[in-house]
C-alpha cells in the first residue's frame, strides 16, 4: 500500500468519524430548541468536500508525497481538533445555533472568527499539493471560496440574530 492510500484511508476515516459526531451533536443540539439555517447550501458542501476527497482517490492515490505539504496537512489536523474540542457539542457540519447561548471565544476563537473554515480552506490546497496535484489544489480552492462566501454570510447573520454577545456571556 503507498503512503498516499495510507493518507487518504486515514482522512476518509477521520471525516466519517467526524459526520459522525456532528450527526450526534446536530441531533442534540435540535432536541435542545437549536434552528438549523441556511440548510439550502449544505449539500452543495457536502458535494464539494465529497468530489474533493474522491477525485484525491482518483488521481493521487499512487502519487508519491510530498513531505513539506504533507507535513503541513497533518499540522492542520491539530488546529482541526482543538476548535473540535473548543466547541466540543456545538460543533456540526451545518450551521445550527441554540438561541440565547453565548458566542464561542475560547480557544482559537479567541484569534479568527471562523478557524474551522480557514482549516479546511487549507486542507483543500495542501492534500492535492502534497499528492503534486497542483490543478486540484487550485480548482477545489476556488470552488471552496465560492462556497464559504455564501455560508460565512448565512452563519454571521445567524449567529448576530441567536446568540448572545461574547460580552453578555462573560461573568
Amino acid at each position: 500500500m503507498s503512503a498516499a492510500t495510507i493518507i487518504l484511508l486515514l482522512v476518509t476515516l477521520q471525516r466519517v468519524a467526524e459526520l459522525v459526531l456532528a450527526r450526534s451533536n446536530t441531533r442534540r443540539l435540535l432536541e435542545r430548541g437549536a434552528l438549523e439555517v441556511a440548510p439550502g447550501h449544505y449539500p452543495i458542501v457536502v458535494l464539494l468536500h465529497a468530489a474533493w476527497l474522491g477525485a484525491l482517490w482518483l488521481y493521487g492515490r499512487n502519487q508519491p508525497v510530498e513531505a513539506v505539504a504533507a507535513s503541513g496537512y497533518g499540522l492542520l489536523q491539530l488546529a482541526r481538533l482543538w476548535i473540535i474540542a473548543t466547541l466540543g457539542r456545538r460543533w456540526t457540519t451545518r450551521i445550527i445555533v441554540l438561541p440565547g447561548e453565548p458566542l464561542v471565544t475560547a480557544g482559537p476563537y479567541r484569534f479568527v472568527s471562523h478557524p474551522n473554515y480557514m482549516v479546511v480552506a487549507a486542507e483543500i490546497a495542501l492534500l492535492p499539493l502534497a499528492l503534486h496535484l497542483p490543478l486540484m489544489a487550485f480548482t477545489f480552492s476556488i470552488l471552496n471560496a465560492l462556497v464559504l462566501v455564501v455560508r460565512i454570510r448565512a452563519e454571521d447573520r445567524a449567529l448576530a440574530a441567536f446568540a448572545l454577545p461574547a460580552r453578555a456571556a462573560s461573568p
